[in-house]
């Protein structure tokens, strides 16, 4: 009997960018699979991301030296960095104590009483959004909404408003494709360019809110004072604003572009939420399943430890990957179908879990779930534009998100 085929790496570009069939082929092999010659592991299993997750003792979040790695090393991206402020471990790449301290004190700007609040807020930059795309023909989703909607929603509490407004994703990607670990050297640099310009920009706001604090979120960050210890620094400031800036738009826009292309896609499920928009807090939930926009997270082992039948050293790279553990089918039968009613869709990992589950999970399921509550009430259907798509998704190791999303909105007769 012929062998199968080996598998090809999970961070192949043709497999980031269509990587379902591997999920399923390598789940399929182990919950557990050495990639990269045997340099990374990848946990795929639900059951076993999960585990993972839940033991950062054993599975470690500093990984800062793999995102620094050679880029540290270049003397020019090293030249540009030294003009700005160190970057540290804070939320998502530091580990108990040093991130029980600082996520003390962002749990609190978001959780349920407060991201409920700004409901409202959220719904108006929505219907102003939609009303712009329904007096045009052929629109980008990804640019025309899916973008400026949450950057709008998170620009305010961290004080980022106006002219702020069109950078804030430049400088949000440029901290996404460094972290995704496939730029080119050039891009490298740029992105070195756009954080050092990020954090200068930043840095008038925060000393601003020593002077004179305010009621925002950010002024929240800049004076707050956790158990009697010392108040932040300038770049332990900075690490959060940016961490917050960046998880504040990155999912919420691939998931709204993915899940309209979800829908398009799959018309009789549309109908179902249209017939029963109760449905749509469950769906919204089917989507960031099916879509985990953050695919999969690093983390460092530190201890030997077996998973899955696999042994992984101590000191080794490992992946969990999110996206995988959402499409398994022990866990969610048939799991490539979209299914609005799917009973145990919130059991996905599309925000993580354990203590780094994703801060602004509330937040980005409040704007996904009203953005779609506005889209179905206000337009019949969205039609893809002839020639228009390739549906190809930005490179990146970790996220995935559509570049582009062209579509033609019909708006429901008034």
């Amino acid at each position: 009997m012929t062998a199968p085929a080996p598998l090809p790496s999970l961070f192949d570009p043709a497999v980031l960018e269509d990587p379902f069939d591997w999920y399923q082929q390598a789940l399929a092999t182990s919950p557990v699979l050495p990639v990269e010659e045997g340099r990374t592991y990848v946990i795929l299993s639900h059951r076993l991301v999960s585990e993972a997750a839940g033991d950062p003792e054993t599975f470690s979040s500093d990984f800062m030296a793999l995102m620094n790695g050679a880029r540290a090393q270049d003397p020019e991206i090293r030249a540009i960095t030294a003009e700005g402020w160190p970057e540290i471990a804070t939320l998502l790449t530091a580990d108990p104590p040093v991130h029980t301290r600082f996520r003390k004190l962002v749990n609190l700007a978001f959780s349920a009483p407060r991201v409920n609040a700004l409901e409202e807020h959220i719904r108006g930059i929505v219907v102003g959004l939609l009303d712009r795309l329904s007096d045009r023909g052929a629109v980008d989703f990804v640019h025309d909404f899916a973008m400026p909607l949450p950057v709008e929603v998170i620009a305010e509490p961290l004080g980022m408003g106006g002219s702020d407004i069109p950078d804030i994703k430049r400088w949000s990607n440029a901290f996404a494709d460094r972290l995704g670990g496939l730029s080119s050297r050039e891009r490298e640099i740029e992105c070195a360019r756009e954080i050092l310009e990020w954090q200068h920009v930043a840095m008038e706001k925060v000393r601003a809110r020593r002077d004179t604090p305010t009621e925002d979120l950010l002024s929240a960050i800049v004076n707050a004072r956790v158990e009697g210890e010392r108040p932040l620094d300038d770049a332990e400031t900075l690490s959060i604003f940016q961490q917050l800036m960046v998880a504040g738009n990155e999912t919420t826009t691939s998931t709204l572009a993915g899940g309209l292309l979800l829908l398009i896609r799959n018309p009789d499920q549309l109908a179902q939420v249209r017939a029963d928009p109760a449905l749509i807090p469950n769906m919204v939930e089917e989507m960031l399943r099916l879509l985990s926009p953050t695919a999969g997270l690093w983390r460092v082992t530190t201890r030997e430890v077996e998973m899955g039948g696999t042994r992984i050293p101590k000191g080794a790279m490992v992946m969990l990957r999110f996206a995988a553990a959402n499409r398994d089918p022990s866990v969610f039968p048939d799991p490539d179908r979209f299914d609005v009613t799917r009973r145990n869709a919130r059991t996905h990992l599309a925000f993580g879990r354990g203590i780094h589950m994703c801060v602004g999970n509330m937040l980005s399921r409040k704007e996904l779930t009203v953005a779609f509550e506005e889209i179905v009430k206000r337009f019949d259907r969205f039609s893809l534009v002839d020639g228009a798509n390739d549906f190809r998704h930005a490179p990146n190791k970790l996220l995935r998100g559509l570049i582009a999303l062209h579509v033609k909105p019909e708006r429901v007769a008034a």
